[in-house]
């Protein structure tokens, strides 16, 4: 923490604010980034093992054959969660490690990891958090076509069985998708994410059948799981801001909206793709015909909760020559748009925030503003943070410590942007660090950190940065700790 400014005394600390009974504390990764493993025990290839080694595609050439071998080393971070104090460890299952060409019948040792996985947890006293898809389709569905394909829906429900049957008596909340829009937008608008390709029309086709695969997997995990259990999804729900008061930078943010937002929180939630994206877009598909007769009342089953994930917000405006820059989103260099029928919407960086090491800008007050609007127009939805964190260029210093007061700085703000949500009316049921640890960063490789752990890639050492240890004290304290100085 930085030192007390002479010209400024410190002020009297407030009173620690307690988080609600019951409000869950826990961390977040995702299999392919933190596995490793990647041809062992009968798993085969995903999108990211064959997109990773494509030369070009990832920073540096890196892959997720190794990660953080947490296929080898899981026991050993689960012991780590349970110094840290976690309560709940989100994380999510291989498809193709499970059912390695997305049909048929699973590979007992593959499922074996998983409950190996989760009994450990259990003894610990950590409660599990399964997501059954975050972005890793095993690569033969892509060859047959992929998410553009209403088939693909039809697989995830019999992957969802499968899961449903391994695991469902010892795992309490189940996620059908994590962030969805970055699997249809970013891998099949931008190409910036597996398997690459850049089809406007496939994005809109492939969101819808995320949408139906989420349905028909609910249906499945109801049948099969517990009364007990809680079924979810996980949305990164954009925050977005005009750029001005103008009515061109309104109808910006607007478009972003219904294709950044709208387009899975229409149906899921609502029962109804929005009119204005239908609009927008019904040059690239008909979506007459895309939605089949009853794909609504599926996709619009019932959830327990709703995964909220936030990073930073997202501004925008319509440039008055027309033409605009949607490669500077935030979500990974491309000539392509992961915005189908809104190519021409411009993205800008805040002014006067600080920035992380993705350049993205430092600002809480997007969490707070995005969680009383997702509260305002779903009444009575418990939500749940289900992401946030940020990277930096973390570093181990000569006494061996990673110091990372600007994380630390970084999560305070978050969480009493949460805090505050909730004091004014917004059922936040928990949060969720990303990440556990440093691991694969998608297109940047091993180049960024996310981690409240670091991971020495070289030697797979494990070191809790300072952010871990404070978070640690957050959860013990169930509380921020008070402000002791300004800096």
């Amino acid at each position: 923490m930085t030192a007390v400014r002479p010209d400024i005394a410190p002020r009297q600390a407030p009173e620690a604010v307690d988080f609600p009974t019951g409000f869950v504390w826990g961390a977040a990764t995702a299999a392919y980034q933190i596995e490793g493993a990647a041809a062992e025990d009968g798993r085969t290839p995903s999108i990211w093992d064959t997109f990773s080694r494509t030369p070009g595609k990832v920073r540096n050439g890196d892959t997720g054959d190794i990660a953080a071998d947490h296929y080898h080393r899981y026991r050993d971070d689960v012991a780590l969660m349970k110094q840290l104090g976690l309560k709940a460890y989100r994380f999510s299952i291989s498809w193709s490690r499970v059912q390695p060409t997305g049909r048929g019948p699973a590979v007992e040792r593959g499922l074996d990891f998983y409950r190996r996985l989760v009994d450990e947890l259990l003894e610990a006293g950590i409660a599990p958090v399964a997501t059954l898809y975050h972005w890793d389709l095993p690569q033969e569905l892509e060859d047959a076509g992929g998410w553009p394909q209403r088939e693909t829906a039809e697989r995830f429900a019999d992957y969802a069985a499968i899961m449903a049957g391994a695991l469902g008596d010892r795992v309490p909340t189940w996620t059908t998708f994590n962030e969805p829009w970055c699997s249809a937008f970013l891998g099949y608008g931008s190409g910036v994410h597996a398997p690459g390709r850049t089809e406007p029309a496939s994005a809109l086709r492939a969101a819808h059948h995320l949408n139906l695969a989420h349905g028909r997997a609910l249906e499945v995990l109801r049948g099969q799981l517990p009364a007990t259990a809680q079924t979810s999804v996980t949305l990164n729900l954009h925050q977005v801001r005009p750029l001005t008061d103008s009515a061109a930078d309104a109808d910006a943010a607007r478009r972003i909206d219904a294709v950044g937002n709208r387009v899975f929180t229409g149906p899921m939630l609502h029962g109804a793709y929005p009119e204005d994206l239908i609009a927008d877009t019904s040059h690239l598909v008909d979506w007459s015909k895309l939605v089949h007769d009853g794909d609504l009342a599926a996709i619009s089953r019932p959830i327990d909760v709703l995964g909220v994930n936030y990073y930073t917000p997202t501004l925008v405006s319509t440039p008055a020559d027309g033409a605009g820059d949607s490669r500077d989103d935030g979500h990974g260099n491309s000539d392509h748009s992961p915005w189908p029928g809104s190519e021409h919407v411009a993205f800008h960086l805040a002014e006067g925030k600080k920035r992380t090491a993705m350049n993205w800008a430092i600002d809480p007050e997007g969490l707070y503003n995005l969680l009383m609007d997702v509260t305002r127009d779903n009444p009575g939805l418990p939500l749940m943070i289900t992401e946030n964190g940020a990277a930096f260029d973390d570093y181990v210093s000569p006494e061996g410590r990673v110091e990372d007061p600007e994380r630390i700085e970084y999560l305070r703000g978050h969480l009493d942007a949460v805090q505050r949500a909730v004091a004014d009316g917004a059922d936040v049921r928990g949060y969720f660090l990303w990440s556990l640890m440093d691991n694969f960063e998608w297109g940047y490789g091993y180049s960024k950190r996310f981690g409240a752990v670091y991971v020495d890639y070289a030697t797979q050492r494990r070191i809790p940065k300072a952010s871990a240890h404070w978070y640690a004290d957050v959860i013990r304290r169930h509380a921020l700790p008070p402000l002791t100085h300004l800096g």
